[in-house]
């Protein structure tokens, strides 16, 4: 499985940018696709996560610090996942890491890196104040 990470970009404070991460390859019916995060000097950190099966949503969960202001979803024709990033704050800058997982992650599972076995190139996202 090959994912594609991209929509990265440069953008103010209280702006907005989409992200899309695009998966080839070998795909499943069922699958965990998630977002990361990575600033400088800090670790990565979880952000977002939905499951899908069959093109259908079972869940979306999201890290506290972007519930609200970030939205995940999914395109029920591709293997798609966005991730809507709305009031963007400069905190928001870093490097975003799309990541999947055949099958569904729950619980503590889904907000932890060894949990997905692919893993996209990442994309910058650097919000100014």
């Amino acid at each position: 499985v090959q994912l594609q990470a991209s929509g990265g970009g440069l953008v103010q404070a209280g702006g907005s940018l989409r992200l899309s991460c695009a998966a080839s390859g070998r795909t499943f019916s069922t699958y965990t696709m998630g977002w990361f995060r990575q600033a400088p000097g800090k670790e990565r950190e979880f952000v977002a996560t939905i499951i899908r099966s069959g093109g259908s949503t079972y869940y979306a969960y999201y890290a506290d610090s972007v519930k609200g202001r970030f939205t995940i979803s999914g395109d029920n024709v591709k293997t798609t996942v966005y991730l809507q990033m709305n009031s963007l704050k400069p905190d928001d800058t870093a490097v975003y890491y799309c990541a999947a997982v055949r099958g569904a992650l729950w619980e503590v599972a889904r907000t932890t890196e060894t949990s997905y076995d692919y893993w996209g190139q990442g994309t910058q996202v650097t919000v100014s104040s």
